[in-house]
């Protein structure tokens, strides 16, 4: 597989065009931000760790019947990806109450939620990722009603996988971040899942294994994601 010219650069990863149209190199940066970008700053071997839980998780995820655009890992910061259309509606999901929830509805971090609720941001950094619903989506042209059932029914799937995977790791999956793009004319999970994109606490503890590390000024983040890393491995 050849590696060929830049395609895009975001925040926390590079994407690489291959020789084969239909497949795309996923690199993973040290880059870390948050706050829309307003907080900047370098991870030690973030990329390294990021890319390897990703492809955990992916491969996992893929046993279960979820499609991804993981092809293969290629290597300690690549991953080797089907090139998709990315869907412009980020996915949160909230098992607990934490971050912008505790803000938007002046609750208690922490709170244990009677159900997950699910988020839709339109994917714009200049405006925030602000919050959306169904009507925005379709008013805007960003997917389907058909393409937004699809990504809400695997979504709830995703959810109930990955909570059971990360239990039985002693992990507890506090809330994540999805992304989805369009691949052949069907929708497919894209993106990454790490503790970038998931808040994940030690069950027990309540430890923060996440990117709340370094969006608080917590320290040790390269130990947390390190701790996640060795637990997804074994």
């Amino acid at each position: 597989m050849e590696k060929k010219e830049k395609l895009y650069e975001g925040k926390a990863k590079i994407l690489y065009a291959t020789d084969d149209p239909d497949l795309v190199i996923q690199y993973f940066k040290d880059d870390a931000t948050a706050f829309n970008a307003a907080k900047k700053g370098t991870v030690e071997s973030k990329g390294i760790m990021n890319n390897k839980i990703s492809t955990k998780i992916f491969e996992f995820l893929a046993s279960e019947g979820i499609p991804t655009h993981l092809v293969k890992i290629l290597s300690d910061r690549e991953m080797l990806v089907k090139k998709v259309d990315i869907v412009l509606v980020e996915v949160i999901i909230r098992n607990r109450a934490a971050g912008s929830l505790c803000r938007l509805l002046g609750i208690e971090e922490g709170r244990e939620l009677s159900e997950p609720i699910l988020e839709f941001c339109y994917k714009r950094d200049d405006l925030g990722d602000p919050l959306i619903n169904e009507y925005h989506i379709h008013a805007l042209n960003l997917a389907t009603p058909e393409e937004i059932a699809a990504i809400r029914d695997y979504t709830f799937k995703v959810n109930k996988l990955m909570s059971k995977f990360f239990a039985n790791l002693q992990l507890e999956l506090i809330d994540f971040k999805l992304e989805f793009g369009r691949h052949k004319g069907k929708i497919i999970l894209a993106d990454e899942i790490s503790p970038d994109t998931c808040r994940i606490w030690e069950v027990g503890t309540g430890k923060r294994l996440d990117k709340d590390r370094f969006r608080h000024d917590l320290g040790n983040i390269e130990e947390a994601y390190q701790e996640v890393l060795s637990r997804v491995s074994k």
